[in-house]
């Protein structure tokens, strides 16, 4: 092992291991939920886990069950002994079932992408030709050029909220702009309110600036819990609230204009600044009675991206907020980071000259891709709910059981990449949930399918745990 792999303590490993237990064996339960902490991430590849005599007291447990815990893990690949560092965490290294088409042997439905826009590649041919314009400049650029920060401004007007450029600034995509509020907005040992279920990387970007989460429910049949919502502004003060209010990841719902009149409301009374996610909020596949933008209701500031639209390879996105926000958020931008890249701004500007039409192809392809999943599921899994949602990129599919993480896992040895539901909630909810994109090519959506459906029959040889199973969230 190199030299600096981290180690997990044993409180720290305590801490990942909420609710373990099972009615398997002891030593059974708590590796299978290792090695999903291993397999998710949260437990590094290459870090040492506790020696055994302190993980066992940690937990409470004999010496013993460890020593048959971390034996069932080197059994499995998930764990190596490596003299004079002790148990460091592994991957297993024999490859999964091979996928016809996908690369490595793997479809990866992980993520809620789609390739690039086909006009990417001439706008990036423009873009470099007004590059020379800019190269005596020093190239730093921590607030955005003026072309691009109107560009983004005259978007938001075309969508019915008022903008100036002095309200723009221009980030590295969506997840830097989250994180950049985040470290600004919030001091160690704040509250957030967040969604139950939701983006997971905004989840870290909050911990990360020391914020303590409150979460509120959102469901797919339902959407907010709007009691729930009203307690926890009234009754934390959270200093910063994370909300997705157009085409919700996972969920797909849309707060209703009262809904967002109200909660902006109770935040303004109760200090809290609400961000509000707009990856999605442009989306829509079906004709609806879309809300204005969130800030059109109240204060609140809001991110965006083209990372949903264009591609996920042009990592441009932006913060909408008052201009004093604007200049502490650029004041503080230089601890992270020294500004947006001069190119790919070009090309975010060429892109949103002509985002409309960008717009109207993705919504034909997503209206095919969401049409083809349904079906697809609802033939393989008669058993499943599977909610029609009106735009964003994914369904949150109710798999009746608490097996999201198993599932998950059984799909990996298929050759098929999912996000189980934990990993959209806080400390391993939604475990009767699945996220599953559909926008995806149609060779890429059925090829999924079967390998999903091959794992779901390999489950169902075993009984399904009759229990909310708190397992670790695996991507």
């Amino acid at each position: 092992m190199a030299t600096g792999a981290a180690t997990v303590s044993a409180r720290a490993l305590d801490a990942l291991l909420t609710q373990w237990r099972s009615t398997a064996p002891a030593y059974q339960a708590l590796a299978d939920r290792i090695r999903l902490l291993v397999v998710d991430g949260r437990i590094p590849v290459g870090s040492r886990l506790p020696a055994e005599r302190d993980l066992a007291a940690r937990l409470g447990v004999s010496r013993t069950t460890i020593t048959a815990t971390y034996t069932a893990l080197r059994e499995s690949g998930h764990l190596e002994s490596v003299r004079g560092s002790g148990s460091v965490a592994r991957m297993p290294t024999h490859a999964p079932a091979p996928i016809e088409g996908a690369s490595s042997g793997f479809l990866d439905f992980s993520k809620a992408t789609m390739p690039a826009i086909p006009r990417l590649a001439d706008a990036a041919v423009r873009a470099a030709r007004d590059l020379p314009a800019y190269l005596g400049e020093s190239g730093f650029d921590p607030v955005g050029l003026p072309r691009v920060r109107q560009a983004i401004a005259d978007r938001f007007a075309a969508r019915g909220l008022p903008t100036d450029a002095d309200q723009i600034m221009v980030t590295i995509g969506a997840q830097h702009a989250i994180a950049l509020l985040s470290r600004v907005i919030l001091g160690r040992g704040d509250r957030a309110l967040v969604e139950s279920p939701s983006y997971p990387h905004a989840f870290d970007a909050l911990r990360g600036a020391g914020a303590r989460l409150v979460p509120v429910g959102v469901t797919s049949d339902a959407g907010w819990d709007v009691d729930g919502l009203e307690q926890a502004l009234n009754r934390s003060s959270p200093a910063l609230a994370y909300v997705m209010p157009d085409f919700h990841n996972p969920t797909g719902r849309v707060m209703p204009a009262d809904q967002r009149e109200r909660m902006l409301a109770l935040a303004s009374r109760n200090g809290t600044v609400v961000v509000a996610d707009e990856t999605m909020a442009e989306l829509a596949i079906d004709e609806v009675d879309q809300p204005l933008p969130l800030a059109a209701y109240g204060p609140a500031v809001l991110v965006g991206s083209l990372g949903k639209t264009v591609w996920g390879g042009v990592r441009i996105g932006w913060i909408r907020a008052e201009p004093d926000l604007i200049d502490r958020l650029v004041r503080a931008r230089s601890a992270g980071d020294l500004g947006t890249p001069v190119l790919e701004q070009l090309i975010a500007a060429e892109m949103l000259g002509e985002y409309d039409e960008i717009l109207a192809v993705r919504r034909d392809h997503l209206a095919a891709g969401r049409t083809r999943l349904e079906r697809a599921l609802g033939d393989a899994f008669p058993e499943w709910t599977v909610p029609h949602v009106t735009g964003g990129l994914t369904t949150w599919v109710g798999l009746g059981a608490a097996v999201s993480s198993q599932l998950t896992i059984a799909a990996r040895s298929e050759g098929l990449l999912l996000a189980s539901g934990p990993r959209f909630g806080i400390d391993g909810a939604f475990e009767r949930f699945l996220r599953v994109p559909f926008c995806y090519p149609e060779g890429e959506t059925d090829a999924a399918v079967a390998a999903l459906s091959r794992a779901w029959t390999g489950l169902g040889r075993h009984p399904f745990p009759q229990r909310d199973a708190l397992l670790a969230d695996v991507v």
